[in-house]
């Protein structure tokens, strides 16, 4: 098992990209540098998957031109769930994670123009 290095403040300091990355199963869906950050340091592809696989396979959340992705974990149980709404807190896409070992209690990220990005590199 691989030690999960993710922490709050290393989010602060993405506050753009110099690279995009191509999703390796949703060839159309790109992601940042801070998304690929949380992938690497949180272990965290598989929310990439979820988010992409979604843009191919929920028609709901294909139709929203943008997207507010939210992951919450309750960290002493090891359960999450993850949300999509169109950013105005209406509901599209909900999922629940019947095991992670994601690091934080939560995370948002982005879907907007082919590209999954942290907040802060909107």
């Amino acid at each position: 098992m691989t030690t999960k290095t993710l922490t709050k403040d290393d989010l602060v300091q993405f506050t753009g990209s110099e690279n995009w990355y191509r999703h390796g199963l949703v060839q159309d869906v790109l992601f940042t540098d801070g998304v690929k950050h949380v992938a690497d340091a949180g272990g965290a592809y598989w929310l990439l998957d979820e988010i992409a696989l979604a843009q191919r396979y929920e028609k709901r959340v294909a139709g929203e031109e943008f997207q507010h992705w939210k992951l919450a974990v309750n960290l002493d149980t090891h359960k999450g769930v993850l949300t999509c709404d169109d950013g105005n807190g209406n509901i599209v896409f909900s999922k629940r994670i019947p095991f992670t070992d994601f690091p934080l209690s939560e995370i948002t990220l982005y879907y907007v123009n082919n590209t999954i990005l942290l907040p802060s590199e909107y």
